[in-house]
């Protein structure tokens, strides 16, 4: 039974945790009528992580008109590869 219960824990705590980073994502293209007209990436740099997990990633790049342009989103972390589930 407690097995169950701690099941039912964990579950709930990653529907949290996802639910948290979609709304995140969706605030951060909540300006936006399209996807950002990304032309060239400059530079890009994320969050260091010990874990395979969502982090924030930083990007500078050029838009169609040559304007230099940042954004930031959450993507999962590079050592998240090769990872079930």
């Amino acid at each position: 039974m407690k097995s169950k219960l701690t099941l039912a824990a964990c579950l709930f705590a990653a529907l949290n945790v996802c639910t948290f980073a979609a709304r995140a994502e969706a605030s951060s293209f909540a300006g936006l009528a399209s996807a950002p007209d990304i032309q060239h990436v400059l530079s890009s740099s994320q969050e260091p992580s010990a874990t395979c997990g969502l982090v924030t990633t930083h990007i500078t790049y050029l838009d169609a008109k040559g304007q230099t342009r940042m954004l930031d989103y959450l993507k999962p972390a590079d050592n998240c590869h090769n990872q079930n589930g």
